[in-house]
């Protein structure tokens, strides 16, 4: 091993993380831009200064020695705190925030990603704005690879330990037939339907959780279409090509096929979605909760507020969440 040095070198701790997360130090250096030889040589010196293996280095992938296992937690915590320092002294107050990296659902772009970087680019003027379409799986992804510092995003199934959660609105799912099927709700989830299930791609939220109402309610229905495209699906729908389970919010922005298709509460017990403003554990706390009011208000205004008009029975399921009501 190289000669020992005391001072631990900041780069080392960064490097060290992201293998103890990997196994891999070429993927770290992927990830880096560094050299696979450089990244090496920055564990080397570390495990060198501490005079103690960090990592097994016979395993593929690398796995953590106990001692290894012990410091990255506190790696972990230290860089976390330094991360927060930062973004603190960056930042500051939230009229002085500088940077903000925020991926959108694709159903909310077109209305309230305009009205929110509008109000935002007044509300923090010295703040460079960087915005994204994403759906919500690769929101949440990008989140915890801390490529981005916010997002709005479907509520995942499993837990986020690394990133704080805001509720903005329940989304209740519902059903959207043709305007011409006059069959009952219940001939379409057998399995000789007379028109086929529409699916959202089980790749994303959406379509994972409306799988999973369907399991719990015992419907096996054929697996015919399967789209990524919420617009595709409600324009298939009014050409009569099929039906779907959607969300009310989904529906609403399918508005140029509203008048070929009619809405239908979903049959059983009734579910939904909870869409929600997702930060990294250091963004700001303030200019977190600046983002947040000023999209429950959009919401509002272009989403629950003009569905529950046309439909007063989804008027109780379909409303912005404030974090004490969730």
């Amino acid at each position: 091993m190289p000669p020992v040095q005391k001072t631990l070198s900041l780069r080392w701790l960064e490097v060290f993380q992201l293998i103890s997360k990997s196994g891999s130090i070429q993927k770290v250096a992927q990830e880096t831009g560094l050299s696979i030889s450089t990244v090496s040589n920055h564990l080397r010196s570390l495990e060198s200064a501490l005079g103690v293996d960090l990592v097994d280095h016979t395993r593929r992938p690398m796995g953590l020695t106990p001692a290894g296992v012990v410091f990255a937690r506190y790696v972990y915590d230290g860089l976390m705190t330094l991360k927060r320092g930062e973004a603190e002294i960056r930042s500051g107050s939230w009229q002085h925030a500088t940077d903000l990296r925020m991926a959108l659902l694709d159903d909310f772009d077109n209305e309230v990603g305009p009205e929110l970087f509008q109000f935002l680019s007044t509300a923090l003027p010295r703040c460079s704005f960087r915005h994204y379409t994403r759906p919500s799986h690769e929101i949440i992804e990008k989140l915890q690879a801390q490529k981005l510092d916010a997002g709005v995003a479907t509520r995942p199934a499993g837990l986020l330990p690394d990133l704080i959660e805001y509720p903005l609105m329940r989304d209740p799912f519902i059903l959207v037939v043709p305007t011409g099927y006059a069959g009952s709700i219940e001939d379409l989830t057998k399995a000789d339907a007379p028109l086929p299930l529409l699916r959202y791609s089980r790749d994303h939220t959406i379509g994972k959780q409306i799988e999973t109402q369907l399991t719990r309610l015992k419907i096996s229905l054929p697996n015919r279409f399967e789209l990524e495209c919420n617009q595709s699906i409600i324009g298939l729908v009014s050409e009569g090509s099929g039906w779907t389970v959607t969300t009310a919010a989904s529906y609403h922005r399918a508005q140029r096929f509203h008048d070929k298709v009619k809405v239908v509460r979903f049959p059983g017990k009734s579910f939904a979605r909870t869409v929600s403003l997702f930060t990294t554990n250091v963004y700001p706390a303030a200019t977190s909760q600046l983002i947040h009011q000023a999209l429950q208000k959009s919401l509002r205004n272009h989403f629950t507020d003009p569905i529950s008009s046309r439909f007063p029975w989804l008027a109780e399921e379909f409303r912005t969440l404030s974090a004490k009501e969730d």
